[in-house]
């Protein structure tokens, strides 16, 4: 008997029966749970009314697909997802710039594979896949300015002191390609703020393109106070090679004590009494004995009008009392001692895992006080002030601190009115280095602190002349935020941009609504502060956090600042980490990267640019670019004429 062969058409459509029969009931479930997700999104606009009402009309649209955003991710949708790329659709997984839109054509093509009706709904959605791309870029050109062609994502760049009184410092900067000056105004005075401020905008004209300027507010930054300055103490110390031998002499620059501070050329300076440096001469002996009474010689190799340069072979420590003798000719000896000219040197805390320490509401810092003896008892644990002591009375016992960017850990294990008292938990092998103004976290407290400083107050009348955004350290609640634009209408500055450094848990925690306050205002941005929010949420979480952080603000519609370590060793060593490369790459992901300062940031500034020209034609918030790739296109393709990458790459 022969078997009937059915038609190869009939096959097919039997095929796509079975499958759209296997397909209904998934679609109509997933319906349903769409429907429930829309309304969920619908209600949680209504219900916030209010806080809508107090957003500016530009940022209205941008405010209710966040307000959805929100709603979608209360819920888990990992099933949902997996059952919507089974089918083919969008699985929601980069829906945050246009939620309700993307909602709606999923469910609109679910209707179609069940032939059931679907009306448009367009009218209800805030913004579409096109229209949210577009306010993202305005309101990142409202506040950041216009991105640099062929990058499109900003640079920033922290200034130094010295840009206040050098303005080639700048110049080097912004033909390096800034994009974005940061003036920290934690740091410095006012004058030297405006200083930099015209160096900026004369470099700016001087090449011809736009250069913004961003000021940051210290904020209620908690830190170490100083800490008793150790001896003044100069040491002098050869470089030697394997064996011991110098090969490199210490070169002492010697002036005037009545002339500035600083020789070219030398490894450390000293002032002395003009008669007594009139006497010297290139090829003069000077003998002293050190701090510790070791006989010692300088040799004097350069002596001109600024001064004379001794070099020394022989380790040696000067101190002001050190008594310095020039043996000159027929037994001419002239005697001088140092006039204070030597800097004492900062004062340091040594802590070790188990050690206690008391941070206290005011005084220097002190070592430990201990007794003499065969077995050494602690009298006095070392302590240190910080600069805002109203925490002592906010923390409790049991909760965790850190120091120095969470090189220091402890645990709080007594309290008084004047001191907490911390049991050093965590430190390298060998103990750690605590100075004077070191950053200190207390991420499980409850700390009620004021959103403006007595000092921001004052800052900000300086801010308001010379800032085209200003920064809002540690923000963490909406209220912060509507107090700053008060501040900044009441110095006729409402244009003002405002940017909300997140640098705490609470401030992470309470995102959505610092953006509505924000939202506000003219133009606003979110600045991750990688830094202190790392201490905070703990560096396990960080990777987390900042995705969070890059999603809300996408839903938002508001541009980003990566900022903290980016390509810091190469800012500071000249050589980057091939991790900190890595990290650069990610920053294509937000509307700038903000770099810190240090010498070779000229380097770091074109280093990033490069990687973010690269990076940009691959990557796009959370979507993937796929531009054609060289790399792996095979022996035919290599065969043919070559397709050249456009500008920036060429993987």
């Amino acid at each position: 008997m022969t078997k009937s062969k059915v038609p190869h058409a009939t096959r097919i459509v039997a095929h796509k029966i079975v499958a759209a029969t296997a397909r209904e009931p998934v679609c109509l479930s997933l319906i349903d749970e769409l429907q429930k997700l829309r309304q969920s999104m619908r209600d949680r606009e209504a219900g916030m009314q209010a806080e809508l009402s107090r957003v500016s009309p530009k940022y209205r649209e941008s405010a209710r697909n966040l307000i959805h955003y929100l709603a979608l991710r209360v819920h888990d949708l990992r099933t949902v997802q997996e059952q919507l790329a089974w089918l083919g659709l969008s699985s929601l997984g980069r829906s945050e710039s246009h939620v309700l839109a993307n909602l709606d054509k999923v469910l609109g093509i679910l209707h179609c594979l069940t032939a059931q009706e679907w009306l448009d709904k367009s009218a209800e959605e805030p913004a579409g896949s096109v229209s949210s791309r577009r306010l993202l870029e305005r309101h990142a050109t409202d506040l950041l300015g216009t991105h640099p062609q062929g990058r499109q994502v900003r640079i920033m760049v922290t200034l130094p002191s010295g840009a206040a009184t050098d303005y080639s410092i700048v110049r080097e900067l912004v033909e390096a390609g800034m994009d974005i000056a940061r003036i920290n105004c934690a740091h410095d005075q006012a004058a030297d703020w405006s200083a930099m401020a015209t160096h900026v905008r004369h470099a700016a004209k001087a090449v011809q393109r736009e250069v913004k300027i961003l000021m940051d507010l210290g904020g209620p930054k908690i830190r170490t106070g100083e800490v008793v300055p150790r001896p003044a103490v100069l040491r002098m110390r050869p470089q030697r090679d394997e064996y011991g031998r110098p090969y490199k002499p210490y070169r002492l620059g010697i002036q005037s004590h009545s002339a500035p501070h600083g020789m070219p050329g030398v490894d450390g300076h000293i002032g002395v009494d003009d008669k007594w440096l009139s006497h010297l001469v290139a090829g003069s002996q000077i003998d002293f004995s050190d701090a510790r009474g070791a006989k010692r010689h300088l040799l004097v190799v350069q002596c001109d009008a600024g001064g004379a340069i001794a070099e020394s072979v022989q380790t040696a420590y000067l101190t002001p009392e050190t008594l310095l003798t020039i043996h000159g000719a027929e037994g001419k000896k002239w005697r001088s001692t140092l006039p204070g000219q030597i800097e004492a040197l900062p004062g340091v805390l040594n802590l070790h895992m188990g050690d206690v320490i008391r941070v206290t509401s005011d005084g220097l810092g002190n070592a430990a006080v201990v007794d003499d003896g065969v077995e050494v008892l602690t009298k006095e644990p070392a302590h240190i002030a910080c600069t805002l002591p109203q925490v002592i009375d906010q923390v409790r016992v049991g909760e965790r601190i850190w120091f120095d960017d969470g090189k220091i850990g402890g645990v709080i294990r007594n309290t008084t009115a004047e001191w907490l008292e911390v049991e050093i938990t965590q430190a390298r092998e060998g103990g750690e280095k605590l100075v004077g103004d070191k950053g200190i976290n207390f991420p499980d407290s409850e700390l009620d602190l004021p959103a403006l400083t007595e000092k921001d107050l004052q800052d900000l009348a300086a801010v308001a002349k010379e800032a085209d955004m200003v920064g809002l350290s540690f923000v963490q609640q909406a209220d912060d935020v509507y107090l700053l634009r008060e501040h900044l209408d009441r110095l006729a500055r409402n244009d003002i941009g405002i940017v909300l450094k997140i640098e705490t848990l609470k401030g992470f925690e309470n995102l959505p609504e610092l953006m509505l306050a924000a939202m506000s205002g003219g133009c606003a941005g979110v600045m991750i502060a990688r830094g202190d929010l790392a201490v905070e949420c703990g560096y396990e979480r960080m990777a987390e956090v900042q995705e969070e952080i890059l999603w809300c603000a996408e839903a938002a519609h508001m541009p980003v600042i990566w900022a903290t370590q980016v390509l810091e060793t190469l800012a500071k060593t000249g050589v980057p980490s091939r991790a900190e490369i890595s990290d650069a790459g990610l920053g294509v992901r937000a509307e700038c990267v903000m770099l810190n300062k240090g010498p070779y940031i000229a380097d770091a500034i074109r280093t990033l640019d490069d990687i973010l020209r690269r990076m940009g034609a691959h990557q796009t918030k959370k979507r993937s670019l796929l531009r054609a790739l060289r790399s792996w296109r095979g022996k035919e393709a290599s065969s043919r004429k070559p397709v050249h990458p456009p500008k920036g790459g060429s993987l």
